[in-house]
């Protein structure tokens, strides 16, 4: 995939035509790990009681093992390279839309694709998360972006071969 076949763009009824290149998405601090974004979404737990019960462990640890010193700066960039090298990425949708700055009167997002257009409601995009890496790997079969929606429901059949945005 070389070119623009990489790139998607936001376009329509929009402030701001915005370029996107998931090339380079790899690096931004809002990418989210997709093989466990969705399953966090869904668990609702008690804050209070996790930490209680990490707490303890963590206690019940050191009286057994003795106390032990927190993993180096060095140790945590390597797991945080090995993560990005084998990973699977996506990074929410909405601040791009955001950005883009729809149009009062827009009220519809069509994803155009190789295989045809799919419309949406324009608050259903603002959760739209983007696939861009599986394992480590940029989408160059059926990418460059694969659309997920916010609930997950099509985790298992995302959106795929993603060439525009066109805000309606």
């Amino acid at each position: 995939m070389k070119g623009l076949e990489s790139i998607v763009f936001i376009k329509g009824k929009v402030k701001y035509l915005i370029t996107l290149d998931p090339g380079v998405w790899i690096f931004d601090d809002r990418k989210v790990d997709l093989e466990t974004y969705f399953q966090s979404e869904q668990q609702q737990t008690d804050e209070l009681e996790e930490y209680t019960k990490a707490a303890s462990k963590h206690w019940d640890r050191e009286i057994q093992e003795g106390s032990v010193s927190p993993p180096t700066l060095k140790t945590e960039k390597k797991y945080e390279k090995q993560k990005i090298l084998t990973g699977t990425f996506g990074i929410p949708f909405e601040s791009f839309l955001r950005n883009a700055e729809p149009y009062e009167d827009a009220a519809t997002i069509v994803i155009e694709t190789e295989n045809g257009e799919q419309a949406f409601p324009l608050t259903d995009a603002q959760t739209f998360i983007l696939g861009f890496s599986i394992n480590g790997k940029p989408l160059s079969e059926d990418g460059p972006v694969h659309i997920y929606f916010g609930d997950g429901s099509n985790l298992k059949n995302p959106i795929k071969k993603v060439k525009a945005f066109r805000i309606e």
